[in-house]
C-alpha cells in the first residue's frame, strides 16, 4: 500500500515508518517539524519508497494513498503547554482534514488517541470504557480535550459517513528517538543521570505510569491498523506500572550514575496513576508487550549515548 503517516518524523512516527517499509509499503511521511526531527529518519531519505513532505496538517492536503496513520501532535507537556492553541488546532483540525482525505479517498485511517483521555482517573486499571476525569480549562487541557475531540470526530465519521477508523489509546512509550528535551519522565531520568545531576521526582514519587517499549507499541499500532472492522477504542501499553521513585533508581543503576534523587512539588493536574486495561487488546488482537523494563530501558539509554556522544 501507499500509506501516509501524519507526524512521520517524529518519535513514533519515525519507528512506524520504518515498520512499514520494512513491510514492502510505500510510505509517504507529514510533518511541519515541530517535534518531529530530520534526524529520526535520516536512514529512510534514500530509500526509493519513502517519500517526505514538510506539512502542517492543520491545512488541508490533497494526495493520493491507500491508508493513512494519524500521529501530528505534540505529545510532551514542555511542548503543548508552550504553544497550547496550535496544540488544540493540531488535534481537531489536523483530525478533521485527515479524516475528510480519508473519506474521499474511501481509505483506512486510524487516530493515535492517547491514556491522556482518562485525564486524572479515580479507576485503575482504565478499561475502554471508562469516561474520565479530566480537567478541561487546565494546563493539561489543550492536549488531552484535543485528542477527546480527535475521538468524537472520528467515531462520528464512522457513524455519519461509514470512515473506517481505527483509534488506539496509546500508553506512556518510551525508546530511541524520544527527544532529549522533550520533559518526559524516562528521558529525563536519562538524561540527569548520564550527566551526574540530580534525579527529580515530583511529590513523593509514588505516581505510577505503564510503561511500553515502542516496538512493542508498534506492533499493536500495525495489528489494530490491519484488523477488520474494529471501530471503538483500543488501550495499548504495558499493563506492569512502575512507581517514579522505582523507575528513577532503576534508571540510575543502569546508568551507573551517582545521581542523588530530589523531590519538587506536582506539576498541575499530573496524573497520580496511568495502568491500561489491555484485555481487549490481548482478545481482539492477540497483542501483548513483551519486551521488559529493564531491557527496554538498557536499549534506550544505549541509543541516547550513541546520540549524545
Amino acid at each position: 500500500m501507499r500509506v501516509l503517516v501524519a507526524g512521520g518524523a517524529g518519535f513514533l512516527g519515525s519507528h512506524l515508518c520504518k515498520r512499514l517499509l520494512g513491510g514492502g509499503h510505500e510510505v509517504i511521511a507529514l510533518d511541519n517539524f515541530y517535534t518531529g526531527s530530520k534526524s529520526n529518519i535520516k536512514d529512510f531519505l534514500t530509500n526509493p519508497n519513502f517519500e517526505l513532505i514538510r506539512h502542517d496538517v492543520t491545512v488541508p492536503i490533497e494526495i493520493e494513498i491507500d491508508a493513512i496513520y494519524n500521529l501530528a501532535c505534540p505529545a510532551s507537556p514542555v511542548h503543548y503547554q508552550k504553544f497550547p492553541v496550535q496544540t488544540l488546532k493540531t488535534s481537531v483540525l489536523g483530525a478533521l482534514n485527515l479524516l475528510e482525505l480519508a473519506r474521499r479517498l474511501n481509505v483506512r485511517i486510524l487516530q493515535a488517541s492517547t491514556s491522556e483521555v482518562y485525564g486524572d482517573p479515580k479507576i485503575s486499571p482504565q478499561p475502554e470504557e471508562y469516561w474520565g476525569n479530566v480537567n478541561p480549562h487546565g494546563l493539561r487541557s489543550c492536549y488531552d480535550e484535543g485528542k477527546r475531540a480527535a475521538e468524537s470526530l472520528f467515531f462520528d465519521f464512522n457513524r455519519q459517513y461509514g470512515v473506517d477508523i481505527r483509534v488506539p489509546r496509546i500508553f506512556n512509550t518510551y525508546g530511541p528517538h524520544m527527544a532529549l528535551d522533550d520533559g518526559r519522565v524516562v528521558t529525563n531520568f536519562i538524561s540527569q543521570a548520564l550527566s551526574n545531576q540530580p534525579l527529580t521526582v515530583y511529590g513523593q514519587g509514588n505516581q505510577t505510569r505503564s510503561l511500553c517499549y515502542v516496538d512493542d507499541l508498534i506492533d499493536g499500532l500495525v495489528l489494530l491498523f490491519e484488523k477488520p472492522e474494529i471501530h471503538q477504542p483500543i488501550n495499548l501499553g504495558n499493563p506492569t506500572p512502575v512507581t517514579m521513585l522505582q523507575l528513577a533508581e532503576e534508571i540510575k543503576t543502569l546508568c551507573n550514575s551517582k545521581s542523588e534523587i530530589v523531590f519538587k512539588p506536582l506539576p498541575s493536574d499530573d496524573p497520580l496513576q496511568r495502568e491500561p486495561d489491555i484485555t481487549k487488546a490481548k482478545e481482539i488482537l492477540g497483542w501483548t508487550p513483551v519486551i521488559g523494563r529493564r531491557e527496554g530501558l538498557q536499549k534506550t539509554i544505549d541509543e541516547i549515548v550513541s546520540r549524545v556522544s
